[in-house]
């Protein structure tokens, strides 16, 4: 008992040591490096802190969907969109080094987060070691850093960029759209649906009640989501983030999965109400859903929420 109790006791003065010189470090960095310090606390202590808490707070969403034999459907809309973080990932795409690649992480890919912070966890463990991470942060923190890490500057900076990548893609999307329209078996609404895509590409936004209009055209052949072209397929997972570098089975049935996830949200959501959700979590939706939010205000990412889900909820 003695021998533990006296190995407790060095235990303590070496971490109590540790902290001393941890703070000694910690005040040095602020006065000489104001700007790496800034990186250095969002890194050790804002990151952390949130990355822990998001564990703690799937655990429990999972214990009570285990307890009360609930279904993700049957969840509220922040715990549905908790738990799709952890299986998916708002962008649930592949990760690499490649700065056009790269995965956009607003609500990114829980799983992901958590083995990519590892390697930058362990070197950040030793106190000087920290100065090593404050590099990696400084000149590559949208590659080697996940979104706990992120200061909020670099979150806005990132997230233009992964939506400038999104935006290159929609033209794809339209167009294919648009050739597929012509082999349409309804002329009538085969020339409406053309027309949208004609102003789309104008660069004019149709009504919902417009998109409702030709909403069948959607439900068999070439349209259906069975009946794509394979690179319609493509254009449409990379919009959505989604790898297009699988078989045509698995591209479909990733897209259908990702959609279907969205229209579950999209229904929780709408049960909830827009009204109460923070400025926060409005920016976040519209994101998922392709609107680039980080610099509209929450009466415009409600707006465009409202007409979202006016469509969303009317399809089967």
């Amino acid at each position: 008992l003695s021998t533990k109790a006296g190995s407790r006791s060095v235990l303590a003065a070496l971490a109590s040591k540790a902290k001393r010189i941890s703070g000694r470090y910690e005040r040095f960095l602020e006065r000489t490096f104001p700007r790496f310090y800034v990186l250095y606390a969002t890194f050790t202590k804002a990151g952390i802190q949130a990355l822990f808490l998001e564990v703690k707070e799937i655990r429990k969403i999972k214990s009570k969907m285990s307890h009360q034999r609930l279904s993700v459907q049957q969840l509220p809309y922040r715990e549905m969109e908790r738990l799709r973080q952890v299986r998916r990932g708002a962008w649930d795409a592949f990760r690499c080094r490649n700065a056009r690649r790269c995965l956009p992480a607003a609500t990114g890919d829980f799983r992901r987060d958590v083995i990519k912070a590892i390697p930058i966890g362990v070197i950040a463990i030793p106190p000087f070691a920290n100065f090593l991470v404050i590099v990696l942060m400084y000149f590559f923190p949208r590659q080697l850093l996940i979104r706990y890490f992120w200061t909020p500057n670099q979150q806005v900076e990132f997230l233009d960029a992964y939506d400038t990548i999104r935006r290159d893609l929609y033209p794809d999307v339209v167009e294919s759209l648009a050739l597929a329209a012509r082999s349409l078996p309804e002329p009538q609404l085969g020339k409406r649906l053309r027309e949208l895509c004609a102003e789309v590409q104008r660069g004019s936004q149709p009504r919902v009640a417009e998109l409702c209009a030709v909403r069948s055209l959607f439900s068999g052949s070439p349209l259906g989501l069975n009946k794509l072209q394979v690179s319609h397929v493509k254009a449409l997972s990379q919009v959505l983030f989604l790898t297009p570098h699988l078989p045509a089975f698995f591209l479909r049935h990733r897209l259908r999965s990702h959609v279907l996830e969205i229209r579950n949200l999209d229904r929780a959501m709408l049960r909830l109400g827009l009204a109460q959700l923070s400025e926060e979590e409005l920016k976040a939706a519209c994101y998922l859903r392709g609107l680039n939010s980080t610099h509209l205000g929450v009466s415009e990412c409600r707006a465009w929420l409202e007409q979202w889900l006016g469509l969303s909820c009317e399809l089967q």
